[in-house]
């Protein structure tokens, strides 16, 4: 199990504790929020799963996980259009179809764990594309997703499977 908690003092950062080790994290701009919604910047409260990994593989060499891993191609979104029947699933990116981009100009994307965050059912607004992935410089926060350093990352990949459970709040 690992447990995902907000620091003391400040809900936009936090620590994720994993087999006897705490790492520093980076949670959404609205903190921590049991009532989740699309666009509020909240990390939401819960018990998730893994699902997969995505990499970019043309940065860095698989790594060590359980978890199934897929690299990110080009095209590959996420729809986070509240109106599409879309929402929240991965999508090929074209002119008709806008998503967030998973390969990024920067590294935040490089290693992405899709957590199963309003999968079944998937409840339009309930917020989408919560991941965990790579933290910003100076440990900036994110739009509601999980952040941390890549030598953090690569140590939680060893221990991710799909059964893992991954506690929020």
């Amino acid at each position: 199990m690992i447990r995902i908690g907000a620091a003391a003092g400040d809900r936009r950062r936090g620590w994720l504790m994993a087999g006897g080790q705490t790492i520093p994290v980076a949670l959404g701009r609205g903190g921590i929020r049991a009532n989740k919604r699309e666009g509020d910047g909240g990390t939401p409260k819960g018990t998730f799963r893994p699902r997969q990994l995505w990499w970019r593989a043309d940065r860095n060499p698989r790594p060590r996980t359980f978890l199934p891993v897929r690299a990110i191609r080009s095209d590959d979104a996420w729809c986070e259009d509240p109106a599409s029947r879309h929402y929240n699933q991965p999508i090929r990116r074209d002119r008709s179809r806008e998503g967030d981009r998973l390969e990024r100009d920067d590294h935040l994307y490089d290693f992405i764990v899709e957590i199963d965050h309003n999968t079944s059912p998937r409840i339009a607004g309930r917020g989408s594309a919560v991941f965990l992935h790579l933290v910003r410089e100076n440990f900036a926060p994110t739009a509601g997703c999980v952040s941390m350093t890549k030598s953090a990352m690569l140590r939680l990949l060893a221990r991710l499977g799909p059964d893992t459970r991954i506690v929020i709040g």
